[in-house]
């Protein structure tokens, strides 16, 4: 962490600012650029304070994070998702350490931790030339993301350092790690200190879209409520459909290491309070067409609660979504696609797979090869308006999303594909799978919020479910709306089903092995972290 931090005794100022605005993204690619100063010289004013914000979310735009790392190493660890080898043979299959970018999640995170621990140490001093409800909800911001890079950090690492000053504040490199129930603590008080100091969506004063607002902090308070309460519960049966054959197994849930001895009820509780009181806030909606929310004309609308911005034609703020997860690509066909074991999950009248995956659709080739899915629905797919589509039966069954595909040019590698961080959706199931939990049958509230996102997918409403059925129901509910938005392999983890869930498939579709071991429940710790900072005595367990 040494050479992570040791830039953070000037504080950072960026030549690439306002990465968060669409509206105003090429006016700030324009800007002059600025070098490295000094506290001092710096933090002066309002529009210093705009700059120095922006850069704790340019961190999100690098090599460390979502130019690839982050998607690749949580998105591609789950039961559902299939691809080609040569992409999936490392992450994908459990080999964390022969990704290129293993170490990026730790240092990324960390990066955006540095930045905005000087962002909220030197613009709490700015006292002229700004407007006051702009500094604390700039302020507010920097602690939002801060809290948010924590959550991420305890959920891939367990055990972390908790750096809450800038190197320049407190210069000692060797900071021990701290208990996971500690961590988590720390980013509640973040998260509530953001809530207090943002603003509402809808606020002039809010800022412009891209940045975190009120509604966020919230969100991820919520989430952060749940993911201990979920991770404490012990005693209780979930059932996955999964494995070879698809079948619906049982599985009695471990507790998630650290959080042991936890009240379970009490965090559920704060999450549905807190879930349902941004609910009633209605500062957010969700779209009434499902395939609507994935086109590019409705970024940063209605549910889009925060979502990573990109612009076409930059380098900086694009990246490679739209040719990995889509049915056409620069690599002739996409490199990642879902199960048809997961496909099947659906029903058949779900528009997150009538609307959501791509039944028909042309390679990106010489002879434009023309492919349809599932092959089991040949008297649907496979002619089109006199076209005939193929498909082999074997390797050319790929479940393509259209979630990235709604791009400026899809022809090129690097695109500007937004990629949601934060779903209004989500809150109704946290409220719906914690309403569940506090009592000893779904209550009338907790259908209420399940059939909101099951009605939008013209998914038939379930009904007479036991808890644990009700439990099992929103996990795989979940899976079935957020496929390939990172949530997947964090609801297994914090479930407590993740070993036996992906062990049970063993070697899963096209060959991708999902065989896992206990190292596998937290990445490993950098190298040269474990060399720079002495109070790190031992990497996870196993690593």
């Amino acid at each position: 962490m040494k050479n992570l931090f040791k830039n953070t005794k000037r504080t950072f100022v960026f030549a690439t600012l306002a990465i968060t605005m669409v509206s105003s993204c090429k006016k700030a690619l324009e800007e002059k650029p600025y070098s490295f100063l000094s506290p001092n010289n710096f933090y002066k004013n309002e529009s210093d304070a705009k700059i120095a914000i922006n850069g704790v979310y340019n961190t999100l735009y690098s090599w460390d994070l979502y130019k690839q790392p982050i998607w690749n190493m949580t998105m591609l660890d789950d039961d559902h998702v299939s691809g080609a080898d040569w992409f999936l043979g490392t992450s994908g299959a459990g080999n964390f350490q022969g990704y290129w970018g293993v170490d990026g999640p730790w240092v990324g995170f960390y990066s955006l931790i540095s930045r905005a621990n000087t962002v909220i140490e030197n613009v709490s001093e700015i006292n002229e030339n700004i407007d006051p409800e702009i500094k604390t909800r700039i302020i507010g911001e920097a602690y939002c993301l801060r809290g948010w890079a924590y959550f991420q950090l305890v959920q891939l690492y367990g055990q972390i350092p908790i750096r809450d000053k800038s190197l320049s504040v407190d210069p000692n490199p060797n900071v021990p790690k701290s208990s996971v129930k500690d961590v988590y603590a720390f980013i509640i008080e973040d998260f509530k200190k953001a809530e207090q100091m943002l603003l509402p969506e809808g606020n002039p004063k809010s800022g412009e879209p891209g940045r975190v607002k009120r509604g966020v902090a919230k969100a991820f308070l919520a989430k952060v409520y749940l993911t201990m309460a979920s991770g404490s519960l012990a005693n209780v049966q979930i059932s996955v459909r999964g494995g070879q054959n698809n079948n619906l197994y049982t599985y009695q849930k471990t507790v998630v290491a650290g959080l042991e001895g936890l009240d379970s009820k009490e965090y559920f509780k704060l999450a549905r309070d807190k879930a349902v009181e941004l609910l009633g806030d209605n500062e957010y909606s969700l779209f009434t067409s499902w395939k609507d929310l994935w086109n590019k004309d409705n970024r940063n609308k209605k549910e889009h609660m925060w979502e990573l911005q990109s612009l076409a034609g930059t380098d900086l703020f694009t990246n490679n979504l739209n040719a990995y997860f889509s049915a056409f690509s620069t690599f002739g066909r996409g490199a990642v696609w879902f199960t048809n074991n997961h496909y099947k999950d659906y029903e058949v009248n779900d528009l997150r797979v009538l609307e959501g995956v791509k039944h028909n659709y042309e390679m990106n080739n010489a002879n434009k090869t023309k492919y349809f899915y599932p092959s089991w629905e040949a008297a649907t797919y496979k002619m089109i308006g006199g076209v005939t589509y193929a498909n082999n039966g074997t390797t050319d069954d790929r479940a393509y999303v259209i979630k990235y595909e709604s791009v400026e040019n899809q022809t090129i590698a690097n695109s500007d594909a937004f990629f949601p961080l934060l779903r209004y959706a989500e809150v109704y199931l946290i409220a719906a799978e914690a309403e569940n939990e506090l009592s000893t049958t779904p209550s009338l509230k907790a259908y209420e919020y399940l059939k909101m996102i099951r009605d939008r997918a013209h998914a038939t409403m379930v009904s007479g479910l036991t808890q644990d059925e009700f439990r099992s129901f929103v996990i795989a509910e979940r899976a079935r709306e957020f496929v390939f938005e990172g949530v997947r392999r964090f609801d297994l983890l914090r479930w407590g089903i993740y070993l036996q869930v992906m062990n049970k498939i063993s070697t899963g579709q096209d060959n991708i092995s999902k065989v896992r071991t206990e190292k596998h429940l937290l990445f490993p710790i950098p190298n040269g972290e474990m060399l720079s900072n002495k109070a790190i005595k031992e990497n996870n367990k196993f690593w």
